[in-house]
């Protein structure tokens, strides 16, 4: 079986490209963004682009690292950052190694909170776990319990961790309140990250209730409950299509709309074959979504109602990833496997491969979703380093840094004024001059 990992499972002003959905997004939610801000997993519109400038390329360990700071505890979530703090989350009293992991009932995750210019932590909120999880080994093991990424609105910060539910902290980390989104588990662990949409706080529950979940962004209380969601690690994402808002959610063979004011349902479409881990991306009104074991990417115009797969899916390919989500630049659709180390660049357009290749030197297992930013894709695996490729449509590798320290990377990459943050199981790092 293909490993399956945390994410299966965000700008400033875009290029004229990027600017139908950037701007549905910020209208989306009341979320004054600087220069600076990533408030969510993969950014303001969740496709892992940023309008960035000047990032590095090339880094060591004792060269090109701003500052470095010890975490914690393990954690397979990305940073995220508004205004001056980097918002994270990691987890300690449990599951810190698999030889031995220790008391279950010890499990306590954290978000933290540090400056951006310095790395300094200045505050840390501690949720002890409320139930029993998963054991930490086999797939369990590959991310741990902190592997959800938080999101903010510049007001709180909510967090998601699996049956012991959704979060929301001030932005001074006084907790606000938790709320049950359901208490199963799965040998798989839990992943998805929340997305916000004015009052409410979205999250994919399928590990915990088979359900996506709006909960008021003020009081934690349920606002409405999908169901449906099958076998499903992937973080919703809006879309906006015909004039409207939609949450678009990848699951067991299909994608799935839904209104995010009150959950009705808008359309679906024929999906991926098999359980899904990416988070679908989308310009222009066509949602693009990869997964499956035996590989596979679809377009899907949104705005429809009922079942599209006949009148609305654009495409289809057999090329997929398991784990990390694609990023769209330009024309073109960019992932890469996540055990083969393979990368691809596919037309959004009409589905067409422009290229597939091996990273070199191999990359080992890749759970980070891509970053695209000034021109570049950035890739981190997990144990062997940050690759760096051209975001044209020739494959090329620009530089390959070695990892920084020896424990897993498994969180995305985030820019953030002309440079770059990396967590690891250990630290998290500013790269830049």
């Amino acid at each position: 079986m293909t490993i399956l990992a945390h994410r299966c499972y965000g700008e400033t002003a875009m290029p004229s490209r990027f600017q139908p959905l950037a701007l549905a997004i910020l209208l989306f939610a009341p979320l004054a963004l600087s220069a600076a801000d990533w408030p969510q997993f993969r950014g303001p519109d969740g496709a892992g682009v940023s309008a960035e400038k000047g990032l590095p390329t090339t880094w060591t360990a004792t060269s090109g690292v701003k500052w470095k700071t010890p975490l914690p505890g393990k954690g397979a979530s990305s940073p995220i950052v508004f205004k001056d703090r980097i918002y994270l989350t990691c987890y300690t009293g449990y599951g810190q190694s698999e030889d031995d992991a220790g008391d279950p009932a010890k499990l306590v995750r954290h978000i933290l909170c540090f400056d951006l210019g310095s790395g300094k932590q200045v505050w840390q909120a501690d949720f002890p776990s409320k139930g029993a999880e998963e054991p930490y080994q086999s797939y369990q093991a590959l991310h741990g319990y902190a592997s959800s990424t938080l999101a903010t609105d510049g007001q709180s910060v909510f967090g998601f961790f699996g049956r012991d539910g959704v979060v929301a902290v001030t932005m001074e980390g006084k907790t606000l309140w938790q709320t049950s989104v359901g208490t199963k588990t799965h040998g798989w662990g839990s992943a998805t990250s929340p997305l916000l949409f004015q009052d409410l706080v979205i999250v994919n529950a399928s590990v915990e209730s088979d359900s996506l979940v709006a909960l008021n962004k003020k009081t934690g209380k349920e606002a409405w409950r999908a169901g449906g969601i099958r076998m499903s690690w992937a973080t919703p994402a809006l879309v906006a299509a015909n004039g409207r808002s939609e949450v678009v959610v990848s699951v067991e063979k299909q994608l799935l709309a839904f209104d995010p004011a009150n959950g009705k349902p808008l359309w679906s479409c024929e999906g991926v074959k098999d359980y899904v881990c990416p988070t679908i991306v989308a310009r222009d009104g066509v949602a693009y979504a990869i997964g499956g074991r035996s590989g596979a990417a679809i377009a899907v115009k949104a705005g429809g109602t009922g079942d599209v797969t006949q009148s609305q899916k654009l495409w289809t390919v057999r090329k997929g990833s398991n784990v990390s989500s694609p990023t769209l630049v330009g024309d073109n659709l960019f992932w890469v496997h996540e055990s083969r180390g393979t990368a691809y660049c596919v037309n959004a357009k009409n589905g067409e491969v422009v290229y597939e290749e091996r990273l070199e030197p191999r990359p080992g297992l890749l759970y980070a979703s891509p970053l695209a930013a000034d021109g570049k894709i950035y890739i981190v695996s997990r144990d062997a380093g940050t690759f760096v490729l051209d975001a044209g449509e020739k494959f090329k590798l620009i530089s390959h840094n070695k990892p920084l320290d020896p424990s897993v990377f498994n969180g995305s990459p985030v820019p953030v004024d002309g440079k770059l943050l990396l967590r690891s199981d250990a630290f998290l790092y500013c790269i830049g001059s």
